[in-house]
């Protein structure tokens, strides 16, 4: 555990902490992106340590939190069909659609199965040759290297039987949505580290330059954090704005080159509907023309299923920042890890549920 205490150092954060109180020296507020990085911070207690000053806001960085309702309800049509073969990531399968969820379709018989890896779904197409088999392809741009593998292997084996359906989102788009609104708060971002060792931070540099905040990408230990929200400080306190990598360990600014190519072949950049935030143009992955036989929307026809959210959610407001998960009048109420109302509170990387989890059993919340 060594490589991970490291990270973990009780008198290594209190040292940041020390360092942050004397920086700031007026009131700022950092987005962190990613999921993870608000599990970390709320679990660890950072936002409990920080001096009044600095006020952190939790991002759209939760790629189940931001899948469309309609696509939850395309992926649930899909799974109920008998020759189907339903894969996915175990996050997604709790997830609400209009009516229910996938874990609820297996339940009553449908063939709904967790993978680790799409890669395990194209082994279920070669093993079950007279069965569909469909893979809930959802995330950043972190998860669309394996993604786009499984479909490059497939097209390689022939494979008539596997399909995905995809709904990838990008970050940077989220950025600029959030930064261009009449309403944003946000002065300053952590990035999200595994998402920049894929795809590197050469995106982020006219982000910052256009809109003149400081962009620090971040790891996800509470040093990490710590660090990020002490650099992202410094530029604030100071003026700057650019981008800094403090997760130099795992990033490179130009990012892994060889999963970039490999997901440019198999996907298209592409307009993405955003849960609770909406469309957002050029922000998604869809596959390309040439792959669009792998495409399960398309095959199944499901793609013209649209749905209807939850008014008492404020999901939208929670994921750019404009609220924190206790100012929704559901929470810990109507809307529960065991009953929730949407995504942020089933996901294992979800606000809500951080807060449901954790800030409740410190008292700080109500609910």
């Amino acid at each position: 555990m060594r490589f991970v205490d490291e990270y973990r150092n009780e008198a290594g954060a209190q040292k940041f902490v020390q360092a942050i109180r004397r920086v700031a020296t007026r009131p700022w507020t950092i987005m962190e992106i990613c999921g993870g990085q608000t599990h970390t911070l709320i679990k660890s207690g950072i936002d409990e340590l920080l001096p009044p000053e600095i006020t952190l806001v939790h991002g759209p960085g939760c790629p189940v939190c931001v899948t469309p309702l309609e696509l939850i309800d395309r992926a649930i049509a899909i799974a109920r069909r008998p020759e189907v073969i339903f894969t996915s990531f175990g996050d997604m399968l709790r997830v609400p659609g209009s009516g229910t969820d996938l874990l609820s379709v297996k339940a009553q018989g449908g063939d709904v199965r967790m993978v680790y890896s799409p890669l395990d779904a194209v082994k279920l197409a070669q093993k079950f040759p007279e069965r569909q088999v469909v893979f809930f392809a959802v995330g950043f741009e972190t998860t669309a290297p394996g993604n786009a593998m499984a479909v490059w292997q497939a097209r390689q084996l022939g494979l008539t039987n596997f399909s995905i359906l995809c709904s990838h989102v990008l970050v940077p788009p989220a950025m600029e949505a959030i930064l261009g609104s009449s309403g944003n708060r946000v002065q300053g971002f952590l990035a999200a580290g595994h998402v920049c060792t894929v795809m590197g931070y050469w995106e982020y540099e006219p982000i910052a330059e256009k809109y003149r905040v400081p962009i620090v990408v971040t790891g996800f230990e509470p040093l990490d954090l710590l660090q990020g929200i002490y650099m992202t400080l410094q530029a604030l306190e100071e003026g700057r704005w650019g981008v800094e990598n403090q997760y130099s360990r795992s990033v490179k600014r130009e990012g892994n080159v060889s999963a970039q190519q490999l997901v440019q072949k198999v996907f298209q950049v592409c307009d993405r509907q955003w849960r609770g935030i909406g469309p957002i143009p050029q922000s998604g992955y869809g596959l390309r023309p040439e792959f669009a036989a792998f495409d399960a929307a398309l095959r199944f026809n499901v793609a013209g299923l649209t749905a209807q959210e939850s008014p008492l959610c404020i999901a939208g407001a929670i994921l750019q920042g404009l609220k924190k998960p206790h100012e929704c009048s559901a929470f810990g109420t109507l809307c529960t890890p065991e009953h929730p109302l949407g995504a942020p509170m089933v996901s294992s990387e979800g606000a809500c549920a951080a807060y449901y989890q954790y800030a409740r059993a410190r008292g700080k919340v109500s609910g």
